[in-house]
């Protein structure tokens, strides 16, 4: 096993003012990593939703230890290729002691980086809270968690960094109450009643996933990960239960810079993570995700991504583009990321990872090691990747 440290090793010096970055990932389909130069130094810092959520507690970390699962092998080469000195990770599952974080870790050298600090905390995905919290008359499914999920902890939230990071000093707002959040956009019915109950909503926690403030500790000074995934602003009813939580979630950082609880530090930070929402196309609440870059005066750009991933020569179609067999197999634009901007000598460099995806005949019957790749990863969905491959 090789333990090969990220390249991106120095990183910029504390003088100038406070830095903002916010990086708010909007669909799961790509590795997003910020680079911070200076001079010819830099510090890369990236963002995944990995899909490492199985069916069961136990299952991820068997996986990783057989060492046969081509959708953690495909994670591990991009991640080599990207070799980012801190990497959130959302979609991985939770285990107490950290097992399947630290085997993940392992996996991750034998290919790139080793990262020497790992950090996790129970989610709220999985969180029984034995109500009904989503108004089907029953109790106990996946949608009555806190945040969705089948068992706690499943769809967590991860960070691997090769600088050391000060667990002690981590703030975890994870178990705020959405009623406590000021301003809050609590859901309910026509009447005016609370949604689902109000003893749901005397329970309900904000985080669908968690809300964490990480102080990472560079060569030159303090760095804030302010790190949470939201919960998609779908799949619920009139009373746009999701919409609003998503809302709520990405706002909430707005208020935490405000000094809404309590004092903030004067620290370099990053906003950094799955917003699920896409500030111009999303169904959601979009006036989340633009009140709070124009709040932070945080200048966006939408990074684009190949209309047709891969060209295929479908037998029933002739030549030309594969015809997508889901959404998210022929994404027109899947990110909305700050533009490069300067804060005192430091710019700002965001992008997506996107593998590069050859052209792939019918004739061939064969499908390339990147394609692989980009496809057990997620980058496409496995159902076009078949097609693209008959």
């Amino acid at each position: 096993m090789r333990s090969r440290r990220p390249r991106h090793r120095s990183v910029p010096g504390s003088e100038g003012m406070r830095s903002l970055i916010a990086l708010l990932c909007l669909v799961a389909l790509s590795l997003v990593t910020l680079t911070v130069p200076v001079l010819a130094d830099s510090l890369r810092v990236a963002t995944w939703n990995v899909g490492l959520d199985r069916s069961g507690p136990g299952i991820l970390l068997r996986d990783i230890l057989r060492g046969e699962d081509a959708q953690i092998d495909a994670i591990s080469r991009v991640i080599a290729r990207a070799e980012p000195d801190i990497v959130v990770l959302q979609k991985f599952d939770y285990d107490h002691d950290l097992h399947a974080l630290r085997t993940l870790r392992d996996r991750l050298a034998e290919d790139g980086p080793h990262y020497d600090h790992i950090f996790a905390r129970r989610p709220n995905s999985g969180m029984p809270t034995g109500l009904d919290m989503d108004d089907d008359g029953r109790r106990g499914n996946e949608r009555d968690a806190q945040g969705y999920g089948a068992f706690s902890g499943q769809g967590g939230m991860a960070i691997l960094s090769a600088f050391p990071i000060d667990a002690d000093a981590v703030q975890d707002f994870s178990a705020l109450l959405w009623r406590d959040l000021p301003g809050a956009l609590l859901p309910t019915y026509a009447d005016g009643t609370p949604f689902p109950s109000k003893g749901a909503q005397d329970i309900q926690r904000l985080s669908y996933t968690a809300h964490w403030v990480v102080p990472v500790n560079l060569p030159s000074g303090l760095l804030h990960l302010l790190a949470f995934h939201a919960t998609p602003p779908v799949f619920d009813g009139p009373e746009d239960a999701n919409g609003r939580r998503n809302h709520d979630e990405i706002r909430f950082w707005q208020l935490y810079l405000d000094g809404a609880f309590g004092p903030v530090s004067d620290a370099r930070f990053i906003v950094i993570g799955d917003a699920n929402l896409d500030p111009d196309r999303s169904d959601g609440r979009r006036s989340a995700a633009w009140s709070t870059t124009r709040a932070f005066r945080i200048p966006a750009r939408r990074i684009r991504a190949p209309r047709a991933p891969v060209r295929a020569t479908p037998p029933s179609t002739g030549s030309g583009p594969a015809p997508c067999a889901s959404a998210t197999s022929c994404p027109r634009s899947i990110w909305r990321l700050p533009a490069p901007a300067s804060t005192g000598r430091r710019k700002i460099r965001p992008r997506a990872i996107w593998p590069r995806l050859p052209a792939v005949t019918a004739s061939s019957g064969s499908i390339s090691r990147s394609t692989e790749d980009a496809t057990a990863a997620g980058f496409l969905d496995p159902a076009a990747a078949a097609l693209y491959a008959t």
